[in-house]
């Protein structure tokens, strides 16, 4: 089956030839350590795991690298004092490299939930300054970058006047850059507002600072991962990933400073995860239409009617298109939920039940399914195409449970081995078993939910009474933004 990739870079879907045959190099942009791993986050990141699996199970050999950023991340107002890292740390009191410990940690642990795959690499900024320097530093030797009082910018004007072109996988006009732009981050040190930090000058009370041939400071967001996807991927791989929030101008300047720097396109495939919305509007912490991963699995919010399973979630997630918006409300995670249980239900039927012997034909036509699922696969990994497909197997085992249907005896463990191989191995969907854990989580969550009406009505004995008997039990509550929680002491 001939593999299609949408490749953002010519707007078209194009038969995918790996630059080695058989394997395969994939970077994806990895999260910002400063907080919470938020819903639009985990899809992104279980977009691209669903991508890798399914890249491994159509035989590649993928070398898979995710970043984290834990450094020289700037606001949109690019105010050096305004560093996400350092705000935050100032916010909770802690040192910079603790908030990218805690959250690094949440990120791991939140992702572990949802069953992805790690990648192959992981690195961080903060372990390739050296290599940044010297990106920045060979950028300069060839006249595609410049120092000024203490920082490097890349020069777009001089990058577009050698007959490249800035803003090709953002389809940005030059001229329309230049019109639209406002000269927010060193207003009289770049020759134009276009160009974009390589490496920043540090204040004297910036924490997060490295010395360098101009002085101390930190690199520029964008350097980061062009240095560490060359690093381990060579000059030009085969795709790179990420949010469809990062095309511009993360990606258009990786671009840039790729061909600037090693003379080829860095990347053959440019693949864009689109965003998650809730009730139809977009997810923002300002309006309160927000929820964190944690919270839709514990039922600890206000939005959704019960706790859901990270499975049901991950399920969810994949019966939409990576590259289409997808919108989660209470329904459709109802929805998901009953349509998961449906398919896991058929799973376990299949792996259960003696197939009946000296059957020669099937009123299943197998081998033509497992085509159209491979198909589905294949077509730029067309996700909700596949799972249509797998439903189609799930009302055939239904109905053969009820004698109503037959397979024969030798399609029946290939169907056996090759559903399981899909919804485990490529979908990274899991059973749910409830465990005496799940059952301790869910009284106990009944106990909270009690303490919190208690405290909304002010009854403060209730609340307390909650709180001291379950101490005295060896659990105790913590309470915090994002709600309450409980320890086993």
């Amino acid at each position: 089956m001939q593999l299609k990739i949408y490749n953002s870079l010519s707007g078209e879907k194009e038969v995918f030839k790996p630059i080695l045959e058989g394997n395969i190099g994939m970077y994806v942009c990895g999260p910002t350590v400063y907080s919470n791993v938020h819903l639009g986050n985990v899809r992104t990141f279980l977009s691209f795991d669903f991508i890798y699996r399914s890249l491994q199970f159509l035989g590649y050999k993928v070398r898979y690298v995710r970043n984290i950023t834990d450094a020289g991340h700037l606001t949109d107002d690019g105010d050096i004092n305004n560093d996400r890292f350092i705000k935050q740390s100032r916010l909770e009191k802690l040192e910079p490299m603790e908030i990218v410990q805690k959250y690094t940690v949440d990120f791991h642990e939140v992702l572990k939930k949802f069953n992805l795959l790690p990648p192959t690499i992981e690195p961080t900024a903060t372990g390739h300054i050296i290599e940044q320097l010297e990106l920045a530093k060979d950028l300069i030797e060839k006249g595609f970058a410049y120092e000024s009082n203490g920082s490097v910018y890349f020069d777009v004007l001089e990058y577009n006047a050698r007959g490249l072109n800035y803003g090709e996988l953002s389809r940005r006009n030059i001229e329309e850059l230049f019109a639209n732009t406002r000269d927010l981050d060193g207003q009289f040190e770049k020759k134009n507002p276009q160009d974009f930090a390589l490496w920043k000058k540090a204040s004297p009370e910036h924490i997060m600072k490295w010395p360098s041939p101009w002085g101390e400071g930190f690199p520029g967001w964008h350097l980061e991962c062009t240095a560490m996807s060359t690093k381990y991927l060579g000059d030009q791989f085969d795709i790179h990933g990420g949010g469809m929030d990062l095309k511009f101008p993360h990606h258009e300047c990786e671009i840039a400073q790729g061909k600037a720097c090693n003379g080829v396109e860095p990347v053959k495939y440019w693949m864009h995860a689109n965003m998650l919305t809730m009730n139809g509007q977009r997810m923002s912490k300002t309006t309160g239409n927000f929820i964190l991963p944690v919270q839709l699995m514990s039922g600890n919010n206000d939005f959704f009617e019960k706790a859901f399973h990270p499975s049901v979630l991950r399920f969810c997630f994949l019966q939409a298109h990576y590259r289409s918006v997808l919108d989660i409300s209470n329904d459709a995670m109802l929805a998901s939920e009953k349509g998961f249980n449906r398919l896991m239900e058929a799973v376990k039927i299949l792996n259960t039940q003696v197939p009946t012997e000296g059957v020669e034909t099937s009123s299943f036509d197998y081998k033509n399914w497992k085509e159209k699922v491979l198909e589905a696969l294949s077509d730029d990994f067309n996700s909700p195409i596949l799972i249509s497909h797998l439903f189609e197997a799930v009302k055939f085992i239904s109905a053969s449970k009820l004698g109503k249907e037959s397979i024969s005896t030798n399609d029946y463990e290939d169907l056996k081995q090759f559903l399981n191989a899909i919804v485990f191995d490529v979908l990274g969907l899991e059973t749910i078993e409830e465990s005496n854990n799940d059952k301790l989580d869910q009284t106990l969550q009944v106990l909270i939910d009690l303490r919190n009406q208690a405290r909304k009505s002010k009854n403060w004995e209730l609340s307390d009474q909650i709180r001291d008997q379950l101490l005295e039990k060896g659990i105790e509550l913590k309470d915090g933004r994002e709600g309450t929680t409980y320890q086993l002491l």
